[in-house]
């Protein structure tokens, strides 16, 4: 899906000084309001920001003041990740 913003130009000049990339600086705001509003999943915040593990998107969610928890699912999958990887293991 592609979103489209309208910010006026003054304001997306001064903006652009702050954040090198305001399109990426968005969608990292809204998906730690996401996570934080229980919408999206610590998974889905990593997918959706194309990070490479759990642990870049924790820390997104830290930087914006969100301090990601633990849910069922979330454990669920760790779990899930964690039997992935030892049974990989030779």
């Amino acid at each position: 899906m592609t979103l489209t913003v309208n910010i006026p130009d003054d304001l997306a000049a001064e903006l652009g000084n702050e954040f090198q990339n305001l399109g990426h600086a968005a969608l990292e705001a809204l998906a730690a309001d996401a996570y934080a509003k229980e919408v999206l999943s610590l998974e889905q915040v990593r997918r959706m920001l194309d990070l490479g593990s759990r642990w870049e998107a924790q820390a997104v969610l830290k930087q914006h003041g969100v301090w990601p928890g633990h849910s069922a699912e979330e454990i669920l999958q760790d779990a899930r990740s964690s039997f992935e990887f030892r049974n990989a293991i030779p």
